[in-house]
C-alpha cells in the first residue's frame, strides 16, 4: 500500500517510521526544520518498542507539495490543523483511498467525513503511543506501547472493508499492533478516557506521570475525569471491553517518571493546544446528553480564565 502521513510528529512519525522500515511506500508530510532534517538525513526513531533506527532515504514534502494519490492517508495532525487535513484529503484522496485520522480528539472521523465528498471514505481511528519530536528529524518513543484501533462508524458505507481489513496485516507486519474493529466508537472513547484525563489533570496541576502514580489530588482528579467520560459513554449506549478507571490506572502506573502530554508541552511553549477538543468538547457533550461533568467543567473554566488556547 502507498501511504501518506499527514503530520510526522509523535504519532505520525512513529507510524510512518515503522511502515517505511518494513518496506512500504511512505511519504512523510511535514514542515519547517523537521521536514528539512527528514529530507537531508531521513527520520530517526529512538524507540523503547523496537530499538533505535533511521529510515533513509525517504520521501518527504509539505502538505501543499504532495500531489500523489495514496492508498491510505494517515491523518496525524493536531486537531487545530484539521481544516488543512480536510483540504489535503479533498485534493489527493480518491474513491479507493482510506482516510484514517488518528488524533487524540474523539469523533474526528465524523467531522472530516461531513466536510468531504460522499464518495470518499473516512474511518475513525485512535492510537496508544507516547512519542514526541526530540529534535528535527528525530522522534522519541520512550514507552513501549504501540497499538492502533480503527474501523467504520455505525451505518457507514463499507465498500472498502476488504482494504481496511488488509491494512491490519500491513500494520502487524511492520511491528505495529493494529486492530480493525467493529466497535470503534467505544474503542476510541476508551482511548480518549485516558489521554484526555491525563492531559487535563496534567495541565491543571502541572503534573508529570509520577504525580499520577501516588495517592492525592492529581490521581483523584484523573479518576474523576475518567468516570465522567465513562458516564458519557454509558449515555451513548457504548459497551467498553474493560473498566475504564482500572485500565487508565494500569496504563498510567506503568509510565516512566517525567512523562508529560503533548498538550502540556504545547501550552508551556506558548503554542496552540488541543484544549478545546480534549476538555471543552466533553463539557459540551455532557450538556447535550444531560450528563454532569463537574471535573471537566472546572478545568474548562480554569482554561478560559487563563486564556488557554
Amino acid at each position: 500500500m502507498k501511504f501518506a502521513i499527514a503530520g510526522s510528529g509523535g504519532t505520525g512519525g512513529v507510524l510512518g517510521a515503522y511502515l517505511a522500515k518494513a518496506g512500504n511506500d511512505v511519504t512523510f508530510l511535514a514542515r519547517g526544520k523537521h521536514l528539512e532534517a527528514i529530507r537531508e538525513k531521513g527520520l530517526t526513531l529512538e524507540s523503547q518498542h523496537n530499538g533505535n533506527f533511521t529510515v533513509y532515504p525517504v520521501k518527504a514534502c509539505t502538505m501543499d507539495e504532495y500531489a500523489d494519490r495514496p492508498d491510505v492517508l494517515l491523518v496525524c495532525v493536531k486537531y487545530y490543523d484539521i481544516e488543512a487535513a480536510i483540504e489535503l484529503a479533498r485534493r489527493t484522496a480518491g474513491e479507493d483511498t482510506i482516510v484514517l485520522p488518528i488524533l487524540n480528539v474523539y469523533g474526528t472521523g465524523g467531522v472530516m467525513q461531513a466536510a468531504l465528498p460522499e464518495n470518499l471514505t473516512v474511518l475513525d481511528g485512535c492510537m496508544y503511543v507516547f512519542g514526541m519530536i526530540k529534535e528535527p528529524g528525530v522522534i522519541s518513543q520512550p514507552q513501549s506501547i504501540l497499538r492502533v484501533f480503527y474501523g467504520f462508524r455505525q451505518g457507514q458505507d463499507r465498500r472498502l472493508e476488504a482494504k481496511a481489513r488488509a491494512l491490519e496485516q500491513v500494520f502487524k507486519a511492520a511491528g505495529i499492533d493494529g486492530h480493525f474493529t467493529d466497535n470503534i466508537a467505544a474503542d476510541h472513547l476508551q482511548k480518549f478516557s485516558f489521554v484526555s484525563p491525563m492531559g487535563a489533570a496534567g495541565l491543571y496541576f502541572n503534573a508529570k506521570s509520577e504525580d499520577f502514580q501516588k495517592e492525592g489530588q492529581v490521581r483523584d482528579t484523573f479518576v474523576g475525569l475518567i468516570r465522567e467520560v465513562q458516564a458519557i459513554g454509558d449515555a451513548m449506549g457504548l459497551t467498553f471491553k474493560s473498566d475504564l478507571v482500572k485500565s487508565g490506572l494500569k496504563l498510567i502506573d506503568a509510565f516512566k517518571p517525567g512523562g508529560m502530554t503533548s498538550m502540556q508541552r504545547d501550552v508551556a511553549a506558548g503554542r496552540q493546544s488541543e484544549f478545546a477538543g480534549l476538555v471543552d468538547s466533553i463539557v459540551e457533550l455532557g450538556k447535550k446528553l444531560n450528563v454532569p461533568t463537574p471535573y471537566y467543567a472546572k478545568i474548562s473554566q480554569w482554561g478560559k480564565e487563563n486564556h488557554i488556547k
